[in-house]
């Protein structure tokens, strides 16, 4: 059996850990945190962050619409929550929300385990079809959480 693919993005942002991952607390975060070119719609928001708690989705590849359900994991307050795909394009995914203190700071990390779509091709296409997905997606939530945490959203 081959190992899980792994993804990380990392952002050092102007804030304090607790102002972070009090962002990600707020129940419109999830919502402002998809891209607007992103063809995914919130069905049923996170009630919290709390282990258990279930979200649903609809994404779109084209015009077909894919339900996607997950659930969450772990969670410490101020230092990281996870959830788990438990219905969705990927066979298996389960995202890390890591928040740690540097100096003044805090260190955002994303950590994406994940297998592609479609087994063996998924593998073989994922640098071209799935990584620059995530880059540019996450590049974008880290970009949001910047200017909620910072207060520079009228900013650029």
């Amino acid at each position: 059996m081959e190992e899980h693919l792994f993804y990380v993005k990392e952002s050092l942002l102007r804030a304090p850990v607790r102002a972070v991952f009090a962002f990600h607390e707020q129940p419109d975060a999830l919502e402002r945190l998809l891209p607007p070119w992103d063809k995914t719609r919130v069905i049923r928001p996170p009630a919290s962050l709390a282990v258990g708690t279930v979200v649903e989705l609809e994404m779109r590849v084209g015009p077909v619409p894919i339900q996607v359900e997950a659930v969450h994991t772990a969670y410490e307050r101020d230092r990281v929550f996870e959830d788990t795909m438990r219905r969705g394009p990927f066979p298996h995914w389960r995202h890390r929300h890591l928040f740690e203190a540097r100096g003044d700071g805090c260190l955002l990390r994303d950590e994406v385990e994940y297998d592609p779509p479609f087994g063996f091709l998924g593998r073989v296409l994922d640098p071209w079809l799935v990584r620059p997905r995530l880059e540019k997606m996450f590049t974008y939530r880290h970009e949001v959480t910047r200017r909620a945490v910072e207060g520079t959203a009228g900013e650029r």
